[in-house]
């Protein structure tokens, strides 16, 4: 069980500017979405929505390769979704991948052309970011409210759960079971059978006993249910008659019932279910109905708001700078019991520092400067842990930690500046690191460590007048004379970090 905070790779956008115009990409394991929206005094109305189905899952091996065709599928898609993005602006696209991305070889080359084919950068996101998405869908879709809601949506790869109070998660769950995953695995070759739906459903019930905790202490919970099973198998049974709105347990039998009067996917065929959504029915059913039994919900009601909602308005917040990721920050200062004063020295220090060298070391983009400033407020994390070897405990904190509103890609970005604070710098970590990411990292590390060091004396009246000069691969610091004389030991510590930094490539000279 999570809960949110604290508990891709690719960057988020560098620059997120006032535009009138903003897309959300989901690229599921099944289907992948797009949703355009349009800013309207401050305001987002929906221009455009379109969807794919690309089933991406079915094509990914057990060693994390995508098969020709389904790599082959989600490119021509990507490039479709393109021509539609083409005119947005950078920084105005917000494109995630889910569960098959998550588990497909990050050495592969499809993330490159995928992201070449959209003309966008692509997150790769956690489960658990995905189910905080979700749940910002959903909530901005219906009416607010002071009770529970537990939201559930059933991908092809994974299928998440969040229980929320008053329109805030609580805690989160991603279960790596999907629709697709659970098809192939119990309907091998399409095949229907009793013994196969009994096997999917134990399945499922094995994953979803643990869960039942989401409803400790819960009372009065509203079911919703959101994305392409649930809201299918809802459509379905308004077809046949079965419901007028929403869906429960028996209705859900009787569609089960229904399937089983055929022998292969291929053979189903009922008004309001596709045919590309009929050959992964049976093993989103078999879970559907166990969400139902095992957490035994009375009547689940249907959302239209989903991942690619929840990613639109996510966006929609940096915008106006409601930034999940400063919230997580901020509960991660105080899970981690982080001295918010000398935290915030540090912060201020690479802020000074990284304004004299931004525009040189090419360090502008929005990211650069907000991943600074959070590594530098969150840089004594490990501290909680252990002081030795505290910038290793922290590093791995922010490597694997669930950390809302960041994706992976970023999560990694902070375990390296934090992790390179002091001592040898973490090249492992930096090689882990998108390649176009690397020399900006490496220098905003440089400049944490310089922050870090510069406040030893951990005292707001020891703050040191200091200017830094960059160039290419060289930095020189420039102090006040009589700050110098009184500070023998930080110019101790500065001689001995010109090792350090010389070892990466770059010399320090002290003026």
């Amino acid at each position: 069980m999570h809960t949110p905070p604290v508990d891709a790779d690719s960057p988020s956008p560098p620059e997120v500017a006032q535009a009138e115009i903003i897309a959300a990409v989901d690229l599921g394991s099944n289907s992948f979405h797009m949703i355009v929206g349009e800013l309207r005094h401050g305001q987002l109305a929906v221009l455009d929505r379109i969807r794919e189905t690309v089933r991406l899952a079915e094509g990914l091996s057990a060693g994390g390769d995508i098969s020709p065709d389904a790599r082959q599928r989600a490119l021509d898609c990507l490039s479709r979704f393109g021509e539609r993005l083409r005119e947005i602006k950078a920084g105005s696209v917000r494109a995630a991948g889910t569960s098959t991305i998550r588990r497909a070889r990050e050495d592969s080359s499809f993330m490159a052309e995928a992201e070449e084919a959209l003309g966008h950068p692509i997150e790769i996101i956690s489960g658990i970011e995905e189910a905080r998405l979700i749940y910002n869908g959903v909530q901005h879709s219906l009416p607010p409210t002071d009770g529970f809601r537990l939201v559930m949506d059933i991908g092809g790869g994974s299928t998440e759960l969040i229980l929320g109070e008053a329109g805030q998660p609580k805690a989160l769950e991603s279960l790596h079971m999907g629709c697709v995953s659970m098809t192939e695995r119990f309907f091998p070759g399409g095949e229907i059978s009793r013994a196969g739906f009994n096997k999917a459903r134990m399945a499922a019930q094995l994953q979803l006993r643990p869960v039942k905790a989401f409803f400790r202490g819960a009372t009065d919970v509203q079911a919703i249910g959101t994305s392409g099973t649930i809201r299918a198998t809802e459509a379905v049974a308004r077809e046949l008659g079965l419901s007028d709105e929403g869906l429960t347990l028996d209705i859900v039998e009787q569609l089960i019932d229904k399937v089983m009067e055929v022998e292969s996917v291929s053979e189903i065929s009922l008004t309001g279910l596709s045919e590309r959504r009929a050959q992964v029915w049976p093993g989103g059913l078999s879970i559907l109905a166990e969400l139902i039994h095992v957490l035994n919900i009375e009547h689940l009601k249907i959302s239209d708001g989903a991942m690619r909602e929840g990613l639109l308005y996510d966006l929609l917040g940096r915008l106006q700078h409601e930034d999940a990721r400063e919230r997580t920050a901020d509960a991660m200062e105080a899970r981690y019991h982080v001295d918010l004063g000398q935290a915030q020295r540090v912060a201020d220090m690479a802020a000074r520092l990284h304004a004299q060298c931004a525009e040189t070391w090419q360090l502008e983009s929005e990211l650069a400067g907000l991943a600074l400033g959070w590594a530098a407020r969150l840089h004594e994390i490990g501290l909680d842990i252990s002081h030795d070897g505290f910038h290793r405990h922290g590093a791995y904190v922010a490597e694997w930690a669930d950390m809302p509103g960041f994706p992976r890609a970023e999560q990694r970005l902070m375990a390296f500046l934090i992790g390179s604070q002091r001592n040898a710098i973490d090249t492992a970590r930096l090689k882990a690191l998108p390649r176009a990411w690397r020399d900006s990292a490496l220098r905003l590390a440089i400049l944490l460590r310089l922050a870090v060091l510069l406040n030893r004396s951990r005292k707001e009246a020891n703050h040191p007048p200091v200017t830094i000069q960059v160039n290419e691969n060289s930095i020189r610091i420039s102090f006040d004379a009589e700050w110098l004389a009184r500070n023998p030991l930080t110019i101790a510590d500065l001689e001995g970090e010109q090792g350090y930094l010389d070892s990466v490539g770059y010399k320090l000279e002290l003026l």
